[in-house]
């Protein structure tokens, strides 16, 4: 017999919050940025690879400022957006993140991002083992941070985030990214457009190893196969047979999840993420399947890049181990989005037959 999942207390949506002093939020000069980095840089002989599972070394040699290449395609400079543009908030959740990658993601956001557009940037901090990681980047305008009394993973850590939300748009991304030139808007002008659209940039990749920042194809669209493993695939040639501009949106069936635009009154319409899944996997496509099938759309929105850093194995824990804890979340989203289509999950990952999923 499967014992009950306890479902926990949550927290109250305001609770935990730290904001810059009064003195300091017109001022990042308040911030000291050497002393953060420096407190946590890799010591000698230690593996760069093992805390955080891409090298820290390489990550803490590079500027937080550093300059990276306009990817777009060239007609990309060309477009025009409305002046006014919806300010959004960041929502950007971590666990135990290099403070030299979690730096970079914001700093990249705050000098690539017209002011305007920036409402605030919430740092929710999952239980790090150092609760500096996040209030010290308060320091900087317009960063708030949000921290966790226990772990919860990314997924209740976003909802959490959204809640505190002041903006009418939430962008959510992860804590190692780059963001590239004009990245916001094109993303703005789509939800704007039409509340219902969820929207994803083009993602770059930043090599693990070194940290080079590499231009992903245009011509790619989320997918997944019948195990819901997330995978990227060709636009049919039909749909890139119609596209005659380069700066069309893709309509994609999934997106990847991890960084996208989207209407926060939408958003809490759609019942926001499911919280009784865990940790991190499998949530993009319980998201997906609800904005398509409550009637909005996905789009891949070619004239926006972000860079992230793809990694080769998790750098945390989950608490009932990686593979159980994914078969949990996506038996929950085949079992209530996938109707028939269900059989095709458990013959595809008979594993998890038998296996609970919550309530």
């Amino acid at each position: 017999m499967t014992q009950e999942r306890k479902v926990k207390k949550p927290l109250k949506s305001g609770e935990g919050i730290t904001q810059a002093p009064q003195g300091e939020k017109n001022s990042r000069r308040a911030f000291d940025e050497k002393a953060y980095l420096s407190s946590k840089l890799l010591k000698a002989g230690e593996d760069p690879y093992r805390q955080h599972a891409f090298n820290q070394l390489e990550s803490d040699k590079l500027s937080s400022d550093r300059p990276i290449r306009d990817t777009r395609h060239y007609r990309c400079t060309s477009v025009r957006y409305d002046a006014d543009l919806p300010a959004t908030s960041l929502i950007i959740t971590f666990h135990n993140e290099a403070r030299s990658a979690l730096l970079r993601t914001v700093k990249s956001v705050l000098n690539r991002t017209p002011p305007n557009l920036i409402q605030e940037i919430i740092l929710v901090d999952d239980f790090s083992s150092d609760p500096e990681d996040c209030q010290l980047l308060t320091k900087i305008p317009k960063v708030k941070c949000l921290r966790n009394i226990r772990r919860e993973g990314l997924i209740r850590s976003r909802v959490r985030g959204a809640e505190v939300a002041t903006a009418d748009i939430l962008t959510f991304l992860d804590s190692h990214c780059e963001v590239n030139s004009e990245w916001l808007q094109p993303m703005l002008q789509r939800v704007k457009e039409d509340y219902t659209r969820v929207v994803s940039p083009i993602i770059d990749v930043i090599s693990l190893d070194n940290f080079a920042y590499l231009a992903a194809s245009a011509d790619l669209r989320g997918g997944f196969d019948w195990s819901l493993h997330f995978k990227w695939e060709q636009i049919p040639i039909e749909q890139k047979m119609s596209r005659t501009d380069p700066t069309q949106s893709i309509r994609t069936p999934v997106i990847a999840g991890g960084i996208f635009v989207i209407n926060k009154s939408w958003f809490n319409h759609l019942g926001k993420y499911d919280t009784q899944m865990d940790i991190w996997g499998g949530e993009n496509f319980e998201l997906s399947f609800r904005v398509w099938m409550c009637g909005g759309s996905l789009e891949i929105v070619p004239c926006s890049r972000v860079g992230h850093v793809f990694r080769k194995r998790h750098p945390y824990d989950f608490p009932e181990g990686n593979a159980l804890t994914y078969i949990k979340n996506t038996k929950r989203t085949a079992e209530v989005w996938m109707d028939e289509y269900k059989q095709y999950y458990y013959e595809a990952r008979p594993s998890a037959i038998g296996k609970s999923y919550g309530r």
